[in-house]
């Protein structure tokens, strides 16, 4: 598939972008190069190939989720700068009012 002059214009005013002339001239050479290298990877036999998630073998070394006793309400709220009814209290933001 060529990619044309069109085509890079086209996404250009599509994502309101303004292309000089060498600009479109050299972004139609760029993905143009890139539909090439696509085609050729189109031509690569994957028979028996697995399928993978990373080029390495690596381990999640997340550490055990082990339930354990919350911190006390009222240690917790004793340095929030407003609670209210053994709450935080979150400021309203732009359009929300009390």
């Amino acid at each position: 598939m060529a990619i044309t002059d069109d085509d890079v214009l086209h996404v250009a005013r599509l994502a309101r972008l303004t292309l000089s002339g060498d600009e479109v001239a050299k972004t139609v050479e760029q993905l143009s190069g890139i539909l090439a290298h696509v085609d050729a990877l189109r031509e690569v036999d994957l028979d028996g190939v697995p399928a993978t998630a990373h080029a390495l073998a690596i381990e999640n070394v997340t550490r055990t989720d082990e339930p354990r006793p919350s911190w006390p309400r009222d240690q917790v709220l004793e340095d929030a700068p407003d609670a209210q009814h053994g709450m935080f209290r979150v400021p309203p933001t732009g359009g929300a009012q009390e």
